[in-house]
């Protein structure tokens, strides 16, 4: 891998990173479940009229964007809405990972084998010191939704494996185009109309502009362009090579919630995140890697 692609996979961690810390910004303005509609809707827009159909089958492209789209991002917003710490839920979210590959032994029969097996059950043990922990301060709900996005993160990737796109940065742009009716429908039943006008008509204060902003962020750096990036870097090199990078995102989002938000993690949370980390990399990646462009896109 040239030192250019090792630049440019490292680049594409921290912007995936900070990624985090935008969503915590944008929340500050607008209700979770809208939030997620406009996240998604301000992609699929421009989707429609400038990107090619990614020529898969429409139930795939369903099956990526309620999960990957609507399920993943659903539950992560109303977590971190409800108080789970910016920093962990990057660390959480890496749970898709060892589901990935647990629901593609039970759904697509694909082997496990005793590495993979290895690094799944280290990765929960992380994943149930972080929610022990947790639970002590109250704060245990936010921590299962976010492991439920990474289970509907999960059951998205194998509606990607299944589609078997020519273009996967395409079809990761036209599953945009999926979850915004849903969320909005979402949005309008638990958070009310009168919360999302609310937050459009106060887009002109400082709350608003800085929630704009991470919105902006969300959109532009962490979708278009550290997918575009990291899909090209998966082209041109060995997945199992690039993947490894996709681990420094929660490194990035715990440092950054450290020095932007004042969210000072314990030793526990630092020993368990180390414990994930080292679980989630011997479980996902194989001699001949199964990971693929797609199953490491950014939230």
């Amino acid at each position: 891998m040239a030192i250019r692609d090792r630049l440019l996979a490292v680049f594409v961690a921290v912007l995936w990173g900070l990624n985090f810390i935008a969503i915590h910004a944008t929340l500050g303005q607008f209700p979770p479940m809208f939030a997620g509609a406009l996240r998604f809707l301000l992609i699929a827009i421009p989707t429609v009229f400038l990107v090619p159909w990614p020529r898969v089958k429409l139930r795939y492209l369903l099956g990526y964007g309620l999960g990957f789209g609507t399920g993943q991002f659903a539950f992560l917003f109303v977590a971190m809405h409800l108080g789970m710490p910016t920093g962990l839920a990057s660390l959480v979210l890496q749970a898709s990972a060892p589901f990935t590959v647990l629901l593609g032994a039970v759904l697509l029969r694909e082997r496990v084998s005793g590495r993979q097996l290895a690094g799944i059950l280290l990765a929960v043990a992380g994943m149930t010191a972080i929610a022990w922990q947790q639970s002590a301060h109250a704060a245990l709900v936010p921590v299962v939704l976010t492991l439920l996005a990474a289970l509907s993160w999960a059951i998205g990737n194998l509606s990607m494996r299944r589609a078997e796109p020519d273009n996967p940065l395409h079809l990761t742009l036209w599953m945009s185009v999926v979850p915004p009716l849903p969320m909005l429908a979402l949005s309008s039943i638990f958070e009310g109309p009168g919360a999302a006008w609310h937050s459009l008509t106060t887009l002109g204060t400082k709350t608003g502009l800085i929630g704009v902003a991470g919105l902006a962020y969300v959109v532009i750096f962490g979708t278009v362009i550290g997918s575009g990036i990291w899909t090209t870097l998966m082209r041109r090199n060995p997945a199992g090579v690039v993947a490894p990078f996709s681990l420094l995102v929660p490194v990035v989002g715990l440092t950054a919630s450290f020095f932007i938000l004042g969210e000072v993690p314990t030793v526990l949370t630092l020993v368990a995140a180390a414990v994930v980390i080292g679980g989630v990399l011997l479980g996902s990646l194989r001699r001949k890697p199964a990971v693929t462009p797609e199953e490491l896109l950014p939230v």
